[in-house]
């Protein structure tokens, strides 16, 4: 499997776990005030989640371009 191939695979599975992250960001915020506190650990995780996808994308079309 070529680097372009492995960072393909690893996009989708970065972007699954952004997805799921943004997910459990919704069903807490529909849960609130109940969980409150979990609130900027579950945020945090849900923006690195999404930097790391970023970041793979970006990488990506930089291997793509070369």
């Amino acid at each position: 499997m070529s680097g372009v191939d492995e960072l393909k695979a690893e996009i989708k599975k970065l972007s699954a776990k952004a997805m799921n992250m943004k997910m459990n960001l919704h069903d807490l915020s529909e849960e609130l005030p109940v969980n409150w506190t979990t609130i900027m650990s579950i945020a945090q995780e849900t923006h690195d989640a999404y930097a790391a996808l970023e970041a793979a994308r970006k990488k990506l079309k930089e291997l793509e371009a070369a």
